[in-house]
This record gives C-alpha cells, sequence and structure tokens, in this order.
C-alpha cells in the first residue's frame, strides 16, 4: 500500500468535500479516490470519514488524522523541492578530497574563485594522499593523479597532464655536480618521495633514447610531501624528483635547478571522480565544469614556462 499517495488522496477529499472534486485535482478516478481512502481506513482500522449519499464529513479522528497528514505531506513537497532545486541551482555543501600537492597548489585557490560566482556553496576539504572509497567515507568528488584509473563504476573527467622533473639546489650542484644521464644519479644522494601513484624506488624517465629506469637502492630522506621534498632539496640534501607544479617557483626564484633537463618523468593524468552521471547535483557538475575550465590551461602553462629553465 503506498500510504503517502492515500494520504494525499484523503487530504484531497477533506478539501474539496467530495471523491469527486478530489479526483479532480488529482487527475484520476473517483473509484481510485475512494479506493485509497477505504485502504487508508482499513491500514489504520479506523473510519475518517463519515459518508452519506449527499455530504461527506470528517471524524474525530479524521480531524486528528488529517492535520497529521498536512504536516507530512508539506515537509514531503518541501524536501521534494529542495532536492528538485539542488539539480538545478547549486547550493550546500561539496565534500571534496583532492591530494595533498594538488590541493595546496589549485584546489583551494579554485574554491576561493569558485565561490565568487556560487557563494551558496560551501566546502569541506581533504587532503590526504591516496584515492579513498567516495561512498563508503561520503565525498562528492575526488581529486587525483594517476597513469589510470582502475574500474571503479564511477564517472571521471580529465582535468589534464602533468609530470616530475629532477631538481636540486645550486650549493648541491656546485658541491656535487650535474649529472648528463639517468645512470649518474646513483652518484648523487637522491631523496625520494613517498608517493601512491609512482614506485617508491623505481625513477622512470622519458628522454631522447625513450624510457629509462634507475633503481635507487638507499636514499638519506625520504618524505610523503611534494612540497617538503622542495624544502629538503632547496636546503641542498640531494637531488629529488618533483611535480612541476611544485618545482615551478624554485625554479622561478633560482632555489631549484633542473637536472636533466631532457628527462622528465611518465605524465600523470589529473582526474576529478565522483559516483554518478545521473540525476547529478548542479554542486558538482558546475565545480567539475569549473575545475575543467581552469587548470589544464594553468598545467599547460607550467609547461610552457618550464622550457625557459632548461
Amino acid at each position: 500500500m503506498d500510504t503517502l499517495q492515500n494520504m494525499r488522496a484523503f487530504s484531497c477529499v477533506a478539501e474539496a468535500g467530495s471523491f469527486t472534486a478530489a479526483a479532480a485535482m488529482l487527475d484520476t478516478t473517483t473509484a481510485n479516490v475512494s479506493r485509497a481512502v477505504s485502504n487508508l481506513e482499513a491500514h489504520l482500522q479506523t473510519r475518517l470519514l463519515n459518508r452519506t449519499t449527499r455530504r461527506i464529513a470528517l471524524t474525530e479522528a479524521g480531524k486528528r488524522y488529517l492535520l497529521r497528514c498536512e504536516q507530512i505531506l508539506a515537509y514531503v513537497e518541501e524536501a521534494e523541492a529542495e532536492a528538485s532545486d539542488a539539480h538545478s541551482r547549486p547550493a550546500g555543501q561539496l565534500k571534496v578530497h583532492t591530494m595533498t600537492g594538488i590541493g595546496h597548489h589549485f584546489v583551494i585557490d579554485a574554491i576561493a574563485r569558485y565561490r565568487k560566482t556560487h557563494p551558496d556553496v560551501t566546502f569541506d576539504l581533504t587532503l590526504a594522499n591516496r584515492v579513498p572509497d567516495l561512498l563508503n567515507e561520503g565525498y562528492d568528488i575526488s581529486i587525483v593523479l594517476a597513469t589510470e584509473l582502475p574500474d571503479s563504476g564511477f564517472v571521471s573527467q580529465r582535468l589534464g597532464i602533468t609530470y616530475s622533473i629532477v631538481c636540486a639546489s645550486p650549493d648541491y650542484v656546485k658541491a656535487n655536480g650535474k649529472a648528463l644521464k639517468p645512470s649518474d644519479l646513483l652518484n648523487h644522494a637522491c631523496l625520494r618521495l613517498v608517493s601512491p601513484v609512482i614506485a617508491l624506488d623505481k625513477w622512470v624517465f622519458e628522454g631522447p633514447e625513450g624510457q629509462e629506469m634507475v633503481l635507487i637502492n638507499s636514499s638519506p630522506f625520504l618524505v610523503n610531501s611534494a612540497d617538503a621534498m622542495r624544502n629538503a632539496i632547496i636546503s641542498g640534501m640531494g637531488v629529488g624528483v618533483l611535480p612541476l607544479y611544485s618545482a615551478i617557483e624554485g625554479l622561478r626564484n633560482g632555489t631549484l635547478v633542473r637536472i636533466l633537463p631532457q628527462y622528465r618523468s611518465q605524465e600523470l593524468n589529473l582526474y576529478a571522480i565522483y559516483p554518478s552521471r545521473q540525476y547529478l547535483d548542479a554542486k558538482i557538475k558546475t565545480w567539475v565544469e569549473f575545475l575543467r575550465g581552469t587548470l589544464p590551461e594553468i598545467l599547460t602553462a607550467h609547461q610552457v614556462e618550464l622550457a625557459t629553465y632548461s
């Protein structure tokens, strides 16, 4: 039995004063309305309406029940309106996950700019270097770096491409010289970035001779944050592989020097992942569209600028 629909029929009969008029309001037949009210009474085991051939009247129980029905139906209409509005107007809270470096360098600034045009959207942002379980952890969207994504059944949008480069400080280069080819890195102090998307001990490069790999067996320093790695490199601890977005400022101000300018790491895709394409909430849709309209341009600009430091 559809209790909610039966409640609507009962309320319409009470408002209209007849089954026929209620049927017209609900765009159905008089028989359907009569059956709905009878089913409701049978379910409640209480008479709600006194019926005669000329008129109907609410019983005492019917009056009390009508008041509750009107409250419940009003709440349902309000909930339906909010849900429908969520599909058409960006509003409410977005729970977003992003990898730490991407969050610091791109996402927080993007949130600030997005909210200038969508002030009714608020953000709950988590920075963590992993790919979360969107459904179990309740995230609306995750922004991650990966060579490719596993088949999860989720929707993904590619936001751009980036890669990493080898860097050192000017003082380190002055004291230890530059590596000229990837295998020369074995003669240097290699600082290792712990990453969920790049193997810890295998540095894979794309260069003039194609793909080359260097196996780093030991390191004086391991860290799980690209920005922390950048600081360690700037301090002269050794050479390290940095994401371009983390290295670019150091290249600009001269605190970093690019090593092996003809080589770069394997390209990584930047993805936005969210649970479903159907009935997509307006705040998720507009947020993804905003990222797609801004991040590729920034990532491309970094790559163009990098050529000036080679």
